[in-house]
């Protein structure tokens, strides 16, 4: 039997996540029976993953991404399974492997992003931080035999920046709506609670999600509104992770007077399908993203989306939302107050079914095939 490894260090986190945890429920459905499948994952996610399957195997490894112990613990842990192929889902591996892999490039924020904004290190730390990230990417699209991307965009940004020599190796994957979100009920408890009408932001608060020009731009908005006495107010709500960044969104609303904004921070599946079917809008001012999952998710629920003018929401939803400047705030906030009636409680759009996780994992086991 074939052998394939899978690093699912990222298997609790968000984005990286969400990819992995959809990808390995859907595996064992579309597995060949000539393969064995070997899951990497940290120790303390053992108790949220398991398999009634004996074709797939757990190994735990204590290596975290981005450590030394990923370049030595990790890397002995794949070598002594002598994998005849690996998928690396993230960026971060041991550079030092050279039998035959695969990698899902989520996207390359990063390195069209370079802020320490975006870091709680030190400048120089960040530096040499920064300066390692580029080196691991360029040696893993070296070295992969293919390389995974979740959408055109992504692909077309790193052959412009590695060159058209590895082209034909990287292939474009549409990810999808989280079964997890699908199988969920609206958690209807978050009404009593719910100041209506909202807004809604999903996501982190890195500095390239934008929140703080969204914040400015919610600000002249509901100015606006008062100034026109247009009603009650429109509230704004934040669900993603508490951590610096929103701590520091949270010390900007509190300097700046910005009213009506209310974050949520341990959201799960029931609330955030109630908070998708109740919105005004889902509102993305991302400057930069590898696919965007949250509008996904809200087109699937009816929701309208708001977001930003980018290639890569352009290429996923076309026509299917209503755009503005990420870096113009009159323009976001013109954006609010116009969404455009034909979005407005609009019903899940056929589009949405081009966005399939079973589909991906499908396509996935394919490659796998291909090159075993």
């Amino acid at each position: 039997m074939k052998k394939i490894g899978i690093d699912a260090r990222l298997y609790s986190q968000t984005g990286v996540g969400t990819y992995l945890r959809n990808f390995l429920h859907y595996v064992p459905k579309k597995l060949s029976p000539s393969v064995q499948i070997f899951v990497y994952i940290l120790p303390q996610d053992r108790g949220r993953i398991d398999f009634n399957d004996n074709r797939i195997h757990i190994r735990e490894v204590n290596a975290p991404w981005h450590s030394v112990r990923e370049q030595t613990v990790f890397y002995r842990a794949i070598m002594r399974d002598q994998l005849d192929l690996m998928h690396f889902t993230y960026f971060s591996y041991p550079v030092l492997y050279r039998r035959p892999f695969i990698a899902t490039v989520h996207d390359v924020t990063p390195l069209l992003f370079k802020t320490g904004k975006a870091s709680t290190l030190n400048p120089l730390l960040f530096e040499i931080k920064h300066l390692a990230f580029k080196y691991v990417l360029s040696q893993q699209i070296k070295q992969a035999r293919m390389i995974i991307t979740p959408s055109q965009v992504v692909k077309d940004q790193m052959v412009h920046m590695y060159g058209n020599k590895g082209a034909n190796k990287i292939i474009p994957i549409y990810e999808g709506v989280s079964i997890d979100l699908m199988n969920a009920s609206e958690n209807t408890e978050l009404k009593k609670s719910l100041t209506c009408p909202y807004f809604l932001y999903v996501g982190n608060f890195y500095p390239h999600k934008n929140v703080e020009k969204l914040l400015e731009a919610f600000q002249l908005f509901s100015q606006s509104n008062r100034s026109k006495k247009l009603g009650d107010p429109i509230y704004l709500n934040l669900i993603g992770p508490d951590n610096m960044f929103a701590q520091k969104l949270k010390q900007k609303i509190k300097q700046e007077n910005i009213e009506n904004v209310q974050f949520d921070h341990n959201a799960g599946c029931e609330e955030l399908v109630y908070y998708y079917k109740h919105a005004q809008a889902l509102v993305n001012p991302s400057l930069s993203e590898g696919f965007g999952l949250p509008l996904i998710e809200a087109s699937y629920f009816g929701c309208p989306v708001i977001a930003s003018d980018i290639p890569v929401f352009k290429e996923v939803l076309g026509g299917n939302y209503h755009s503005f400047d990420p870096e113009n705030i009159r323009d976001i906030a013109e954006a609010l107050t116009n969404v455009p009636l034909e979005l407005r409680h609009q019903s899940k759009n056929p589009f949405i079914n081009t966005f399939s996780f079973e589909k991906m994992t499908t396509e996935t086991l394919k490659i796998y095939q291909s090159l075993i």
